[in-house]
Parts: structure tokens; C-alpha cells; sequence
């Protein structure tokens, strides 16, 4: 297996992300704000060399990776591999609704009080199950399905013939994705019940052997 660092950023803001309802494989655009977030990460990533680019299929995503590789003034890539393999998760039943509402009935429904001690309770892997168990429709991707579909993701970069030993390859997904990145391969050592910014970096290294190892956690 190859040896790469990915650099994984979060879209800019969305009008979901402040009305906060739940959009994973939703679209909702960016806002002003959420503009500026992309130029602010493009700034910060400027000077990086990727090898390779890839973003979820979700337009926020798209336009936050078409507008860091504008910007960037070492890398000959003209547009990010867009992939639905790299989405967030699936909510199913509870697409669009409040963030907040939705987890209350999750953290009600399975013994915890509040979010947060359902986070430190079971994760966010056990916590996907639940929205899954909870879906009238059971369309909820459990947790499961999310990592076939991730590790798909991952196995495209690796047989990219674009990355090798030593790449950095550039990564724009979704805050519901990095907190499953961090949650599986950051030894518990961050705070997962603290979501990742909008245009904020988490960075990862993959091995050899396929290890994956956290670099950094919501960088701004």
C-alpha cells in the first residue's frame, strides 16, 4: 500500500449548517459566509503540492475543492475527482430536520440524557446504528454500510495513479465524515462531541502496513 498524507477539509457554511438541520446527502447552499471559509482554506493551502484531489458529489463540497485548487499555486490539478463514495453520512428519514431535535429523540431513545454523554457513551460508529434503528424507513446508513463505502473511497486513491509514496492528496468532505475519521483512527485522544469548523483542516497519514494515523483535528 502506498504512503500519502491526506489533507481532509470541511466544506464552507451552508444555510443548513445555520438553520442546523441535518444534511448529508442533502444540498444546501453555500452562504457568504460559507464563500469565505473556502478562500480562507484555499489561502492556508496555497502553497501545498497535491498530487491529487478528490471531494464528495455534494456541491458544497465541489465548489469549496474547485476553489482551492484555484487558488493553489504549486499543484496542476484543474479540478477535484468527485466521488459520492466520499459523502457523509446518510440520515435517511431525519435528512433536513433539526440537528438538535434529531439528537434529543437518538439520545432519549438509547439512555443517554444529552448528546454529549451519547457521544462519550457509545460513538459516533454505535450513535450511526442508532439513526439507522430509529428511521421509520431503516434507510439511515448504520455503520456498516458507511465504511464499505468509505473504504471504496480510500481504495480509489490508493490505485490512483497519480498518488505515490510521499503524496499529499486533497480531500473535501463533510463534518459527520471527519468526526467518523477522527472517531475510528484518532485513539481517543479529541473531543468528538466538538464538531469540526466550516473550511477547517483535519489531517491523516496513511502507512504502508494501512495504518491511519490523525495529524491534526479541525485546523484553522
Amino acid at each position: 500500500m502506498k504512503t500519502f498524507d491526506l489533507y481532509v477539509v470541511r466544506h464552507g457554511q451552508t444555510y443548513y449548517n445555520i438553520y442546523r438541520k441535518l444534511q448529508g446527502w442533502s444540498n444546501s447552499p453555500l452562504t457568504h459566509q460559507g464563500q469565505k471559509d473556502a478562500e480562507n482554506i484555499a489561502d492556508k493551502l496555497s502553497q501545498i503540492k497535491f498530487d491529487a484531489a478528490y471531494s464528495s458529489d455534494m456541491t458544497r463540497a465541489e465548489y469549496t475543492a474547485q476553489v482551492i485548487l484555484k487558488h493553489n499555486q504549486v499543484s496542476n490539478i484543474d479540478q477535484a475527482i468527485s466521488s459520492p463514495l466520499l459523502r457523509g453520512v446518510f440520515y435517511g428519514y431525519y435528512e433536513g430536520t433539526n440537528i438538535d431535535q434529531a439528537n434529543h429523540i437518538i439520545s432519549a431513545t438509547n439512555g443517554a440524557k444529552d448528546y454529549r454523554e451519547l457521544v462519550d457513551k457509545y460513538g459516533q460508529a454505535k450513535i450511526k446504528d442508532f439513526f439507522h434503528e430509529a428511521d421509520p424507513f431503516h434507510q439511515a446508513e448504520n455503520n456498516d454500510e458507511y465504511w464499505q463505502r468509505w473504504h471504496a473511497g480510500f481504495e480509489a486513491m490508493q490505485n490512483d495513479d497519480n498518488v505515490h509514496d510521499g503524496s499529499k492528496v486533497l480531500l473535501v468532505s463533510h463534518g459527520p465524515a471527519i468526526l467518523s475519521l477522527i472517531d475510528r483512527y484518532g485513539q481517543g485522544k479529541y473531543d468528538l462531541e466538538k464538531r469540526p469548523e466550516n473550511g477547517s483542516l483535519t489531517k491523516l497519514h496513511f502507512d504502508s502496513d494501512g495504518q491511519v494515523t490523525v495529524l491534526g483535528y479541525n485546523i484553522k
